[in-house]
């Protein structure tokens, strides 16, 4: 593990317990994707702990999302504007890395503390995400797995949806996401 602040540690070590706590269990996964998604689960806490995932997140909360929706984002293309600055950030540009070293993950997303896509390996289909499980079960605080295999619904690529929350001072304020390869 890498040398962490305490305080940040302290974090990382709470999240890390709540995995265990039962919240989302996965009895219905094989053992090998079972097993995928707790190692993924605790890798996304520790990501979630980063100091500049945080910034981005707590930055993308101060401010308006001019309008963007649903409907809007899909009709942009990867080459847009607005497209290419989200997935050119540096927390993009960090999520890009750790996507690319985790061979059982096949995309990871960053979204505010409404729902709102802040950063990611790639465009999600979706740009807002708050009805969905992936987001409005680890926004209240704890890391959160789906118990299905399914097709991401950005990649195609049969997966598994593991969340963790981004923790400022503790206290939820966006949530880190990702599909889980099922393979």
């Amino acid at each position: 593990m890498h040398s962490f602040r305490p305080q940040r540690r302290l974090v990382i070590v709470a999240a890390l317990l709540a995995l265990g706590s039962g919240l989302a269990a996965a009895a219905d996964l094989p053992a090998d994707v079972q097993a995928k998604v707790e190692r993924a689960k605790k890798r996304l806490v520790e990501m979630a702990a980063d100091p500049l995932l945080v910034a981005a997140v707590r930055e993308a909360n101060g401010h308006d999302n001019g309008g963007m929706n649903n409907g809007k984002w899909v009709d942009l293309s990867d080459a847009d504007p607005v497209v290419k600055a989200m997935l050119s950030s540096k927390a993009s540009q960090q999520i890009a890395k750790w996507e690319k070293s985790e061979t059982t993950i096949n995309k990871i997303l960053l979204r505010d503390q409404k729902g709102n896509i802040v950063a990611g390996s790639t465009k999600p289909l979706i740009y807002n995400n708050a009805s969905r499980p992936v987001f409005a079960n680890p926004i209240k605080g704890q890391p959160w797995a789906a118990n299905e295999i399914k097709p991401d619904t950005t990649t195609q690529i049969p997966s598994v949806h593991v969340a963790a929350p981004v923790l400022d001072g503790g206290k939820p304020i966006g949530v880190i996401h990702a599909g889980v390869t099922a393979n």
